[in-house]
């Protein structure tokens, strides 16, 4: 990196933390800290809403996934706008009737206070690793590819976000999220653009997506019903709605947005808002990425992204074997340049697009072997690649100055996602653990500081898990899964509490905790693909609570009933 990159990046996240401060200092009271005084209008709900859920992970992994998988990926978000429907539908007009500043405070007025403790508790193991992961993703990363401390980084990343998060609780995060917002959409537009530019002047956009279909990039639709297959339509619009309902219906990290709507019809049109953006959205992230892979046709590229790898294979005994994988990939490179360069100029398109296949099939395979052999010289490495391809593309093609953006845009997305993590975590612990269980009458004042206390406590812990966590496969992969193991088992407590109204609070507890273990059991064993868990989870907790609500019976206080 440069001086020019040092300079946009620090100035970048500077700013950002610094206007979060300014402008939201002086919270008066819990209103104005946790539900931002209810002021925030539907664009500022809609830009927060996709801030929180789009982390550094999706603009690190995502480009990663579609240049090793192509655009199939885009299917997890097929039940996006289902969702969103049904929760402008059903949540919002609920939560703003009731007046709750948790999603939980519900579940004690439908069901009693041990269902509404538990459901928050839920939540807060499943987003306090999330907000760790959120900080150690591009923590990892950044550490790997600049030789930055890693635990540094991990330190610097909470410290910022925890700065103004404390300082200015929802509205801070609100106000800082459009701005983040708004540097992601120009870096990553900025590097589209570089990417085709970067192209022979022969090869147009067309060509280039021509050239990545060939190769099985731009498969978009699977409609197959194989359950060994993560990312099909169907999983998308069955399990990614359910994941979604969950995530945006019943986390707090996302309730806590809209609830800051300054009417029921701001946060229903941030949420539609939210739902046509996301989809074409992830299109485009995953485009990026697909044409980073075009690139690479022209380009040559590293056997193995991470440079870590490199070092551990080339300091080990399998050092020559790599050498001779990184000669073959040479080799493979060449050839290509050569069946590229007749592509479109010969009539046999066919004959050129199965000798393009063969030589990409050949560079997997390759890739493949190189993976081994990293494994062998060093098992505790993680040999999946996919979270360094762009970062690697960003490092070394990408002009002075852009650099530094591009490093300002993955810390941008991990900091907004981390500040509504870190923001609703204190929320819930302060509202639905702390005052619900304190006996003594307190002031205003003694909540509103309290959660300050919390913010900063669940601060410290993202650090720590973050400090201490280890890479997963696809880091994306890692947070949905995380998500999915207890979201399906919490919408379920949701739906028991909005539409089964014979089913009470005994049912309900008893059947959520026997679903969480049979959740986490599916996904230890691998029964089924994450994405279904949340399908999984959400009917089997419906099923347990309906079918043993006559054995044990239950008093409910309900203002539903």
């Amino acid at each position: 990196m440069q001086t020019i990159d040092w300079i946009v990046l620090t100035f970048t996240l500077l700013f950002i933390v610094t206007y979060g401060v300014w402008k939201t200092r002086g919270s008066k009271n819990v209103q104005d800290y946790i539900k931002g005084g209810s002021e925030a209008k539907w664009w500022t709900i809609g830009l927060s809403v996709m801030a929180t859920q789009a982390s550094a992970i999706t603009f690190l992994s995502t480009p990663g996934q579609a240049f090793h998988s192509g655009m199939g990926f885009v299917q997890f978000y097929f039940g996006l706008p289902i969702a969103m429907v049904i929760i402008c539908m059903v949540f919002i007009p609920l939560y703003h009737k009731l007046k709750v500043y948790t999603a939980y405070e519900y579940l004690e007025s439908r069901f009693d206070l041990k269902t509404r403790t538990l459901t928050a508790i839920l939540f807060l193991i499943q987003r306090g690793l999330g907000a760790g992961i959120t900080i150690f993703a591009p923590a990892i990363i950044l550490s790997a590819v600049l030789g930055w401390d890693l635990t540094t980084l991990n330190i610097l990343i909470g410290i910022l976000v925890i700065v103004y998060t404390v300082s200015g609780g929802t509205k801070a995060v609100n106000i800082t999220q459009k701005h983040q917002m708004a540097i992601i959409f120009t870096g990553m537009f900025i590097a589209f653009f570089l990417i085709i530019s970067y192209l022979p002047e022969n090869i147009t956009f067309s060509n280039a997506l021509e050239i990545a279909g060939a190769n099985g990039k731009m498969e978009i639709l699977d409609f197959s019903f194989d359950l060994t297959n993560r990312y099909t339509f169907w999983t998308g619009i069955l399990g990614g709605t359910f994941l979604m309902l969950s995530y945006f219906g019943t986390d707090q990290s996302q309730v806590q947005r809209y609830l800051s709507g300054k009417s029921i019809k701001e946060s229903q049109l941030g949420l539609i808002f939210n739902g046509l953006l996301k989809v074409p959205m992830q299109f485009f992230i995953l485009l990026v990425g697909v044409m980073v892979f075009v690139f690479y046709q022209f380009n040559p590229s590293p056997l193995h992204f991470n440079p870590n790898s490199k070092i551990a294979i080339e300091n080990s005994e399998y050092a020559s074997e790599y050498s001779n994988l990184e000669k073959d990939q040479s080799d493979i490179y060449r050839h290509k340049q050569e069946a590229i360069s007749t592509y479109f100029n010969t009539e046999d398109e066919s004959k050129n697009k199965s000798v393009l296949q063969k030589l990409n099939i050949a560079d997997k395979k390759n890739r493949e072997a190189a993976k081994v052999l990293i494994k062998k010289a060093n098992p505790d490495i993680e040999t999946n690649d996919k979270d360094y391809v762009f970062i690697h593309f960003i490092l070394n093609n990408l002009p002075r100055g852009l650099i530094g953006l591009l490093l300002a845009v993955i810390l941008s997305a991990a900091m907004s996602s981390t500040a509504s993590e870190l923001n609703a975590l204190a929320s819930t612990t302060a509202i639905d653990l702390y005052k619900r269980n304190v006996k003594e009458e307190k002031t205003e004042k003694h909540f509103l500081v309290a959660s300050k206390l919390f913010t900063l406590l669940w601060g410290l812990i993202a650090i720590f898990v973050a400090c201490f966590a280890n890479l997963f496969d696809n880091l994306i992969q890692l947070v949905n899964i995380i998500g999915s193991i207890f979201y399906g088992n919490v919408l379920g407590i949701f739906l028991l509490a909005f539409f089964i109204k014979f089913v009470h609070s005994n049912a309900t507890f008893i059947a959520a905790l026997i679903t969480q273990v049979i959740v986490v059991l599916g996904w230890y064993f691998d029964w089924m693909p994450y994405l279904w868990l949340n399908l999984f989870g959400c009917v089997l907790v419906m099923v347990i609570a309906m079918s043993i609500q006559p054995i044990v019976g239950s008093r409910t206080n309900s203002l539903s009933d």
